[in-house]
């Protein structure tokens, strides 16, 4: 008998971003800025309102907002339906804001990698870096 885990991986990136939360918190739920650092959408920070991120990538993630505290706190599912189920992923996204004496420290937390889903555990280490990089770059143009 094969026995398998089901404990699931989290992923948590930290930055220390030099803007208030007030000014990131639009770039985590403004549309149009999301797009320029994370991906196309048809977001709304409204809780249960239902949303698809799409990737340059050719892929769409299936979302919907789990929670908003203006400035605080959002959440949403990240769910990437593939036609190899080995690859499918449902997880779940946490942004928390926290000011700090230079800004704000952002902490995003992404959950629900199952132990067989290494590459996708990787790809999302390096992909949210990469996205932040992109994010500091709008906040920073939006002065």
């Amino acid at each position: 008998m094969i026995e398998t885990s089901t404990e699931t991986r989290t992923l948590v990136v930290e930055r220390e971003i030099a803007h208030p939360p007030e000014k990131l918190w639009r770039a985590l739920t403004q549309p149009h800025l999301i797009e320029e650092w994370l991906m196309k959408n048809d977001f709304a920070p409204a809780v249960g309102h239902r949303f698809n991120l799409s990737g340059n990538w050719g892929g769409v993630l299936d979302c919907e907002v789990l929670a908003v505290e203006p400035n605080e706190t959002l959440s949403y599912t990240w769910n990437f339906k593939h036609d190899d189920p080995a690859y499918n992923l449902e997880s779940v996204v946490i942004f928390t804001l926290m000011p700090s004496s230079t800004g704000t420290r952002l902490r995003m937390e992404q959950s629900g990698f199952r132990p067989d889903q290494k590459q996708a555990f990787g790809g999302a280490k390096a992909g949210w870096q990469g996205f932040f990089d992109k994010l500091d770059r709008v906040l920073a143009r939006e002065d």
